[in-house]
């Protein structure tokens, strides 16, 4: 099937951006990143609940990315004949459920459970919300639309992680991600009422769907690819350890302020990401890879309050940006080749995202146990740099100018 009339309309005539459904989009952004991140600000509370270490407790975190790296590319694959509106509602209705049974987890067997189920319905959404952002934007407009959509990675950062902590820290753990679902709940109404449905992605030439190893090989997927499991396994790395880490140096008590900065800071970024995608990509994917190995380098080499918080500060200003930048690239350079092999790219990177997130929650975990938490920041530093280098060297289509 190919684009709908009503949706080619939509792609081709000019005008504003979609507001409310991108800002419908957007919560749903929100709650997958708050419910992938939350642990982070609750983890000694959890871990003292459930009678398990921290390291151990960091594994909900893991769980929750092998769920969507595992199911990402086999659902997209067969849910490809599912109209995109009633799927993302699934996929939604599926987060109600796992943080309710995430909040009322009777122990640490169920509470994995729980947090797989999340991420196996976080790679139903992840594999689509980019692509929707993308489609029901007007022409020249794709990439501002899908940096709205993922606004609400940063505003999950700056303001629900931070809020959860807060909960967390007065009320419970539990209460946090009882606070989620009831979120979840309103967004469910949100994107029935308010997001237009659009049927299959277009087919590529020639009336074909592209498979796995022909999108792979489209020139500068494979390198977008690659940035996105260095960026995101150092940022996991020493993320899901970061109230351990501030601990280590003396700000354990400041960890819901540390975690506000860092979002604030984020929120920022994607702000001057989304304005400047269409035009700049390559500067800023650039600056963004940079500064955030500069951020944890710091992190790495000093536990000095004034140095944490600058940190946390360039962490955020390049973090921020990277999931619009990221997955912007891979839908353009995969894009050459129909719009169905863009959203095969999106489901690839939505598993490699994931797979370089569990795998971060086990080596940070063992870094932690083993070497402290200077070596998780250092660790994060190394991956960064290597980003950095592959970003510099896909001038010519992974990243290219314009």
């Amino acid at each position: 099937m190919t684009t709908t009339p009503s949706e080619a309309e939509r792609r081709t005539r000019p005008g504003g951006l979609p507001w409310p459904a991108l800002l419908a989009l957007s919560t749903a952004v929100f709650i997958t990143s708050l419910t992938e991140t939350l642990p982070a600000g609750v983890l000694p509370g959890m871990a003292d609940s459930l009678d398990v270490g921290p390291g151990a407790a960091g594994q909900s975190v893991t769980v929750y990315a092998a769920g969507t790296a595992l199911t990402a590319i086999p659902l997209a694959r067969a849910t490809a004949s599912v109209p995109r509106k009633p799927l993302l509602l699934g996929a939604m209705a599926v987060f109600l459920v796992a943080n309710t049974l995430t909040a009322a987890a009777p122990g640490y067997a169920v509470l994995l459970a729980a947090r797989f189920l999340a991420g196996v319905a976080a790679g139903l959404a992840w594999a689509i919300l980019a692509g929707y952002a993308r489609r029901i934007a007007p022409a020249g407009s794709e990439g501002r639309a899908i940096a709205v959509a993922m606004t609400g990675i940063p505003v999950a950062l700056s303001l629900g992680v931070p809020a959860g902590t807060l909960i967390g820290e007065q009320v419970g753990w539990r209460a946090a991600f009882g606070a989620v679902s009831l979120a979840t709940l309103a967004v469910l109404g949100w994107i029935a009422a308010s997001v237009p449905a659009v049927g299959q992605p277009a087919e590529g030439p020639g009336g074909d769907r592209p498979g796995l190893r022909r999108t792979l090989a489209v020139p500068g997927v494979a390198a977008v690819l690659v940035t996105v499991a260095l960026l995101v396994l150092g940022h996991t790395v020493v993320y899901a350890y970061v109230a351990p880490y501030l601990r280590h140096a003396g700000l354990g008590p400041r960890t819901d302020a540390v975690l506000l900065v860092f979002g604030a800071a984020s929120l920022l970024s994607i702000w001057g990401v989304g304005r400047h995608v269409d035009r700049r990509p390559r500067a800023l994917m650039v600056a963004g890879t940079a500064l955030f190995t500069l951020a944890t380098a710091a992190l790495a080499v000093t536990g000095a309050h004034p140095a944490v918080w600058a940190a946390a500060v360039l962490w955020g200003l390049g973090w921020g940006g990277a999931p619009t930048l990221l997955q912007t690239a891979a839908g353009r350079a995969a894009g050459r080749h129909g719009a169905a092999a863009a959203d095969t790219a999106q489901a690839v990177l939505v598993t490699l995202w994931n797979a370089a997130m569990a795998l971060g929650g086990v080596v940070g975990g063992l870094l932690l146990d083993h070497a402290g938490a200077d070596a998780v920041a250092a660790a994060a530093a190394v991956l960064g740099a290597a980003a950095l280098l592959v970003v510099a060297g896909g001038r010519r289509h992974a990243f290219p100018r314009t």
